[in-house]
C-alpha cells in the first residue's frame, strides 16, 4: 500500500494519468492525495473531476481557490473567463453531480498516523493544529449545506486578514478560506498578505512566506501544499513540501511517494507560459 501526494492538476488529465501509470498506482490498494486546484487553465478539467470522483475513498483531496471559483461560476456568482477553460465542464450532462460532489470535499487533510498535513495554499502561523481543524470544518460545513451560494457570494475579499478567536460569521469563514486556499505571504506578526505573488527572492520586505515564520504545528508533521507554482518546489524548510510545479503552465506535474520519500515528475504537454 502506497501513499502518493500530487500537486495542482489544473485540468491536466493526460499528465495525471501518465504520472500515476509510471508509479503503478492501484486504487484498490493505494491512496492518492491531491493538493487542490483540480480544475481550470488546463485542457481537460471535466475528465480530471470525473476520474478523481470515480476513485472514491482512494482519493484524499483538498479544495483550492480555482475549485471554489468553479463552484462560484456554477452558482452564477463568479464570471467564467476564457482563460479558465471550463466551458466543456460547465456544459457537461453530469455537471450538477460533479459540483455537488466537489463542494463536499475538505479544505484540510490530516493523517495522524502518518503525520501528514495537506492544504491547498498554506497554514497561517497564527493557528495551531486544533484551530486549523476547527476553522476548516466550519467552512466545509457551510459549503456542504444548502446555504453554500450565500457563502460563495461573500467569500471574495482580502479582509479580515488577521486571526482572532473573536472573529465570527462570514468574516471568520472568509479568513479561513483565504488562509487555506490563497495564502502565500505573511507579515512578521502573522497577518496575511493577499497581494504579493512573487517568488521569495523578489518579495518586498517585511513580507515572508507563511512557512518561513515560526509555526505552532507539531514539528513531527510533514506539511504538503500546492498553489504556488513560482516556488518550483523550492525554498521550503525541512518537512514542508511545495509540490505545485506548474503543469498547466508548461512545467511538471509532481508526485511525492510518502513511503520512499521520493519525487516523481511528469513533463507537461502544454506550451511553456507564465502564470
Amino acid at each position: 500500500m502506497s501513499t502518493y501526494i500530487v500537486g495542482d492538476i489544473h485540468g491536466c488529465y493526460r499528465e495525471l494519468r501518465e504520472l500515476l501509470e509510471s508509479v503503478n498506482f492501484d486504487p484498490q490498494q493505494d491512496t492518492l492525495w491531491l493538493t487542490g486546484d483540480l480544475v481550470a487553465r488546463g485542457p481537460d478539467s471535466l475528465h480530471v473531476l470525473r476520474y478523481v470522483k470515480s476513485l472514491g475513498s482512494a482519493a484524499r483531496l483538498v479544495l483550492g481557490n480555482h475549485d471554489l471559483h468553479l463552484i462560484g461560476i456554477y452558482c452564477k456568482i463568479s464570471r467564467n473567463k476564457p482563460k479558465d477553460n471550463l466551458d466543456e465542464l460547465l456544459n457537461a450532462p453530469d455537471i450538477d453531480e460533479l459540483i455537488n460532489w466537489l463542494r463536499r470535499q475538505p479544505l484540510l487533510q490530516i493523517d495522524e498516523d502518518k503525520k501528514i498535513v495537506m492544504t491547498h495554499a498554506g497554514i497561517t502561523p497564527q493557528w495551531d493544529i486544533e484551530t486549523a481543524k476547527m476553522c476548516a470544518r466550519e467552512v466545509e460545513a457551510v459549503l456542504s449545506s444548502d446555504a453554500y451560494p450565500l457563502f460563495i457570494d461573500s467569500m471574495y475579499g482580502d479582509m479580515p486578514n488577521n486571526w482572532s478567536d473573536s472573529l465570527m460569521g462570514l468574516g471568520r469563514l472568509r479568513f479561513s478560506t483565504n488562509a487555506l486556499t490563497r495564502l502565500r505571504y505573511c507579515f512578521p506578526n502573522g497577518q496575511l498578505d493577499m497581494i504579493c505573488k512573487e517568488s521569495p527572492a523578489k518579495a518586498p520586505p517585511p513580507l515572508k512566506p507563511w512557512f518561513a515564520l515560526p509555526s505552532k504545528f507539531p514539528k513531527d508533521y510533514a506539511i504538503f501544499f500546492g498553489h504556488w507554482a513560482s516556488l518550483e518546489g523550492k525554498f521550503t524548510p525541512e518537512g514542508v513540501y511545495a509540490i505545485d510545479t506548474g503543469c498547466c503552465w508548461g512545467g511538471d506535474l509532481t508526485l511525492f511517494h510518502w513511503e520512499t520519500k521520493t519525487f516523481h515528475r511528469q513533463k507537461s504537454h502544454q506550451k511553456r507560459r507564465k502564470e
